[in-house]
């Protein structure tokens, strides 16, 4: 069995604008450690690098967790036994301290939920759980597949004797509710992938309607709306806390914060900041599916996952107007009273740029990833036992796996170079 995590109590108080309160994903508690390296794992969705990005930058921009490094290992088409035969030989570069799955979604075959599926993926479930084990993992986030789109999944079509999106939720929910069992069983977290996309799926659609799609065009690879939902639950299964910081204006007084923030100046209504921790940015428009932002009015991952507060002190009138950065909102004193969470309030901000720059740089991170593994490590599987056997080829392909497990260092070095601390100004002018 794996080693269960080290339980830490988890006493965040979530203070924000709240747009939604509809899904029952309980926050783990945490299972990151300092200098945990982390392997996000799945199939073609986990290769579309899109949801592992989000991940990735969260947890070294955000997450408060100092030495992190993480590394992706999508693989199209993959099912969970694929991942099980590869994994000792693809892992032990890297040597992974937590690893996140996201399995189930072809594990499915494409038809209705039976038993042989059930069990077959259980079985290939345990085989990747042993080995990693195996591997010394400490702590696996054990991800439930997705979902299918029920708007943009094989529309018209029927499997079995339903609609074809109803007949593969159906079968996707019967391997989520395996891998709550082996979570239970393993000690380990569950990310509850499928009811975070199907829920907000469903709220999304009734509000931006049947043209919207959540879970991709082709119903099953999501674009950034979905895989934001899918970062979201595997955020909450690695327990993060969601505490970016808190800033007090005092109207009469002088500044302060809270976290990993410092006071360059300010007095009686402004404050200049030096940040560098920084809030989780997202991008696009309200309305497009190729855009984060528009997934976040009926997800709370602004208010689970993302709290940089605002908090104002001796305000004499009824409202006042927040200029941070570029952008100027309007709130009562009620609402500064309480705290209001800048990252959900304001849709431009000024970790923008840096946030851009550093998705960027994980992203041709990840990309080498793909390569090193899929294109060449994974293949030392293939030689022949009197080759892979023999000394000097084993001497070979170790410099290999040295060189590219360099490479993909170096990298990382040049994506941690971005998170440069943001300094940025916050002013409070009363109205009358």
């Amino acid at each position: 069995m794996l080693l269960p995590r080290k339980l830490v109590l988890l006493g965040a108080l979530i203070v924000s604008l709240a747009p939604s309160a509809m899904l029952s994903l309980g926050a783990a508690e945490p299972v990151l450690q300092p200098g945990d390296r982390v392997a996000i794992v799945g199939d073609s969705i986990t290769e579309q690098k899109l949801y592992s990005k989000f991940v990735e930058c969260y947890l070294l921009a955000c997450s408060g967790v100092p030495d992190l490094k993480v590394m992706q290992y999508g693989w199209s088409g993959e099912r969970a036994g694929g991942f099980a035969d590869r994994l000792a030989n693809d892992c032990a570069g890297f040597q992974p301290t937590v690893v996140t799955l996201c399995y189930g979604m072809n594990d499915g075959s494409y038809q209705p939920y039976n038993e042989q599926i059930g069990q077959t993926y259980e079985a290939n479930m345990r085989r990747v759980l042993a080995g990693l084990e195996k591997l010394g993992v400490r702590a696996v986030v054990i991800g439930s597949p997705g979902a299918v789109d029920q708007n943009f999944f094989r529309p018209g079509q029927m499997m079995g004797n339903q609609p074809a999106h109803v007949a593969y939720n159906d079968n996707l929910a019967h391997l989520r509710d395996i891998d709550r069992k082996l979570a239970e069983e393993h000690k380990q977290p569950f990310a509850n992938v499928h009811d975070a996309m199907y829920e907000t799926m469903k709220k999304a659609q009734e509000k931006l309607g049947n043209k919207y799609d959540v879970c991709g065009g082709d119903g099953f690879h999501p674009g950034p709306n979905g895989q934001l939902i899918m970062a979201y639950a595997f955020l909450k299964g690695l327990g993060a806390g969601g505490n970016i910081g808190t800033i007090t204006i005092d109207m009469q007084g002088k500044p302060s914060v809270a976290g990993g923030h410092k006071v360059l100046s300010g007095s009686e209504g402004t404050a200049e900041i030096e940040s560098t921790q920084w809030p989780f940015c997202f991008d696009g428009d309200g309305n497009s599916s190729r855009s984060t932002r528009s997934i976040t009015p009926f997800l709370p991952f602004n208010q689970d996952l993302n709290r940089l507060m605002l908090v104002v002190k001796n305000l004499d009138t009824p409202k006042a107007v927040v200029t941070w950065g570029d952008q100027s909102k309007e709130f009562t004193r009620e609402e500064l009273a309480a705290g209001v969470n800048l990252a959900a309030a304001f849709d431009q901000t000024p970790f923008d740029g840096p946030f851009r720059e550093l998705v960027s740089a994980v992203g041709e991170k990840q990309n080498f990833e793909t390569m090193m593994i899929k294109g060449i490590i994974t293949q030392f599987r293939n030689y022949p036992p009197q080759l892979r056997d023999d000394a000097e080829v084993q001497a070979a392909l170790a410099t290999i796996s040295k060189k590219l497990h360099a490479g993909q260092a170096a990298l990382d070095a040049a994506a941690r170079e971005k998170l440069v601390p943001v300094k940025h100004t916050i002013r409070v002018a009363q109205l009358p």
